[in-house]
């Protein structure tokens, strides 16, 4: 069996991890994975044969030469690798996890730290307990700060996910009703949350806080925090412009003058994920005209806040993930949008509420009936919902791009947003 510091070294030599056999990197270290419905031992063999240095495997009966490092178990050798990894490093390592705006948040934090200074940051969804051993894995000699992305569907997975990262900063974008049927509740995504907290305050971290917020202010008391929001008293202070679709953030500078950036996301909603952006960069010592400079080069790209003009239509794509929180504050930034299109909402289930699923499709239906904006739900949950004359109700997107193909909608603004698993991305052809 392979030691960590034994693993680690030749991990040094290979060119990074990789655990997809139909994603190897040439000269790569891969990590034979088990699930519930495959087991990747069975493709160490290939992934060597395709050009990959080492193959980590827990079935001794698939090691045949010294390419194959032997485990008690891949998954634990990846984590302890990582930690192990990450531990060679000491610079300052930020954590960010929320209900909502986690990932636009860390976007925008990538945008304006690497304006400065080499960094790393998860890239797409790598942030559960596979996919932050892997982003830790990248890290080399050049970097000099990394983003560490941590999402949770229950409680108890932010406390793994920290123990693996070991963050010296941290910050909760938000608390809201998000994986409900995995966290028990409300309450168990409060308390899964701020195991961020938790981490950060035992290790002498410090933390990032909406200011605005007074559960993440009480929750974070006590502990090291920079503030930032819209009210007096915090360090980091900004507003929203409204000018048009798009969010203009004017900020205080650490000069005492105002700087202002527009951005390319749609939705005030954004402001604490710019905000959080600004604070963290101030606290790092970037210059305020780079930070406005990399707010307004950002150009959102994955189905989070983006504005797509078609030529027939306008689109808001927001249709990565929903959930309660977030469907009504898009909901409610579509309704002050200026603009003199029709307004359209294509509105997809929400998925993993549990028990409260019906309660919380139901509340959007009475928020659509009374912000009076023209509908088309989707989805066996708001199949079941009731009211709503201005409603329309289909089983799945292959409905509504039926639908949309027929009507060929023209003029018209268009919000897009619904969990995955609805595929609302689908019918964006029509429009």
């Amino acid at each position: 069996m392979a030691d960590i510091e034994k693993l680690h070294r030749k991990f040094l030599q290979s060119t990074g991890a990789c655990t997809d056999s139909r994603k190897l990197l040439p000269k790569g270290m891969f990590f034979a994975l088990r699930g519930p419905n495959f087991d990747a031992n069975a493709f160490a063999a290939e992934a060597l044969k395709q050009g990959c240095s080492y193959a980590v495997v827990d079935d001794p009966n698939v090691a045949t030469d010294h390419r194959f490092i032997v485990v008690a178990d891949v998954l634990n050798a990846l984590q302890e690798l990582a930690l192990h990894h990450r531990r060679t490093f000491d610079i300052p390592f930020i954590g960010i996890t929320g209900s909502n705006g986690k990932t636009t948040t860390k976007e925008l934090l990538y945008a304006v730290l690497s304006a400065d200074r080499p960094t790393l940051a998860t890239t797409g969804n790598l942030n559960n307990h596979i996919g932050v051993p892997l982003t830790l894995l990248r890290l080399t000699l050049e970097h000099r700060i990394a983003i560490i992305e941590m999402g949770a569907n229950k409680v108890g997975d932010i406390a793994e996910l920290t123990a693996l990262a070991e963050p010296t900063h941290g910050m909760i974008t938000n608390i809201g009703k998000a994986h409900l049927e995995g966290f028990g509740g409300a309450e168990g995504v409060l308390i899964g949350k701020t195991e961020m907290y938790a981490f950060v305050k035992q290790h002498g971290g410090t933390l990032f806080v909406n200011g605005d917020d007074p559960l993440l202010m009480e929750k974070s008391s006590g502990i090291p925090r920079v503030t930032y929001g819209t009210e007096e008293g915090v360090q980091t202070r900004g507003r929203s412009m409204a000018e048009d679709a798009f969010l203009t953030v004017v900020f205080s500078g650490r000069d005492g003058d105002e700087h202002q950036a527009r951005t390319r996301l749609v939705g005030a909603y954004n402001l604490p994920n710019a905000l959080a952006a600004i604070a963290i960069g101030q606290h790092f010592g970037i210059a305020d005209d780079r930070i406005a400079g990399a707010l307004e080069a950002y150009s959102p790209s994955n189905s989070r806040s983006q504005f797509t003009d078609t030529g027939r239509n306008q689109l808001v794509l927001d249709a990565y993930n929903a959930n309660p929180t977030s469907m009504a504050a898009a909901l409610e930034n579509f309704a002050r949008l200026p603009s003199d299109r029709r307004k359209l909402a294509i509105l997809g289930d929400m998925r993993e509420l549990g028990p409260t699923s019906a309660l919380e499709h139901q509340a959007i239906v009475h928020q659509l009936e009374k912000l009076g904006i023209e509908t088309m739900l989707v989805g066996g949950e708001f199949m079941n919902t009731n009211g709503g004359s201005s409603l329309r109700r289909f089983a799945d997107a292959d409905a509504v791009l039926k639908a949309l193909t027929e009507e060929q909608p023209h003029a018209s603004i268009i919000l897009i947003k619904g969990s995955r698993g609805i595929k609302l991305e689908t019918v964006i052809p029509a429009l």
